[in-house]
């Protein structure tokens, strides 16, 4: 298993943010089916503030960029992306795997 974790800011409005965690308690059918097609297996996403931060598992054979292109060729797909960017600080059109923001793992427990 892969696991890649990112962060992506949203517009600092109370009432963007209320209506964007109101709209991941409802992400389409779709949009899940979708994302477990491409070979995600667990995705989670955390807010503090205006930060997102997410926890995206997947397959080993997970390819970031050429899944995340996969996965927005799929049905619905496009029109969620279009839909969160209103409340997401990215640039028009900006596909997901650009806009969220790759970060580094710098320590470990385990190891």
């Amino acid at each position: 298993m892969k696991r890649y974790c990112q962060t992506l800011e949203l517009y600092d409005d109370p009432e963007l943010i209320a209506a964007y965690v109101e709209e991941h308690r409802h992400v389409w059918d779709e949009i899940k089916e979708g994302q477990r097609k491409v070979g995600i297996l667990d995705m989670q996403i955390y807010i503090h503030g205006t930060t997102l931060f997410m926890i995206c598992d997947t397959v080993d054979d997970f390819d970031w960029v050429k899944d995340n292109e996969r996965l927005a060729q799929l049905p619905r797909q496009a029109e969620w992306e279009a839909h969160m960017s209103k409340y997401q600080k990215s640039l028009p059109g900006q596909p997901s795997h650009e806009k969220w923001k790759m970060m580094e793992q710098i320590f470990h427990l385990n190891d």
